[in-house]
């Protein structure tokens, strides 16, 4: 996982093997989890996760409507 993604795992990521065999490292075969979980449940803190997964993987935020 670590070459398809040409980064190593952080520590809360894991890899899962979709067909259950630990053994058959196929790109097909992979798939990239995340285990963490934000501690409290501020709304502030769970944007700021939100944000740092985006960024993490590539994903830009949507744009925010204007108000009036």
């Amino acid at each position: 996982m670590s070459r398809l993604l040409g980064r190593p795992l952080t520590a809360d990521e894991s890899v899962h093997h979709k067909n259950g065999d630990r053994l058959d490292n196929r790109p097909e075969n992979l798939e990239l989890w995340s285990r963490w979980q934000p501690s409290g449940q501020r709304v502030a803190d769970k944007i700021t996760f939100a944000l740092e997964l985006l960024t993490r993987y590539g994903v830009t935020a949507p744009s925010q409507p204007e108000t009036t």
